[in-house]
């Protein structure tokens, strides 16, 4: 049987924390900067986590499931 390959999409995107949980970029960080607040911008740059609802799909994704 082979090997399952994980998602080249996922494996660029998420992160893993080292108690478990997932983490991830903010979107709306890349282009068109020039009419978003500084506030917003600042908000942005700071990494999140996924969100529990999300986590199982991501961890599949990932095959860490």
């Amino acid at each position: 049987m082979p090997k399952m390959k994980t998602k080249s999409s996922a494996k660029k995107r998420f992160k893993l924390t080292g108690t478990g949980k997932i983490k991830r970029k903010h979107a709306f960080k890349s282009h068109i900067l020039t009419k978003k607040s500084k506030k917003r911008k600042l908000k942005l740059t700071h990494d999140g986590l996924v969100h529990e609802a999300d986590e199982n799909n991501v961890k599949l994704m990932l095959r860490m499931k």
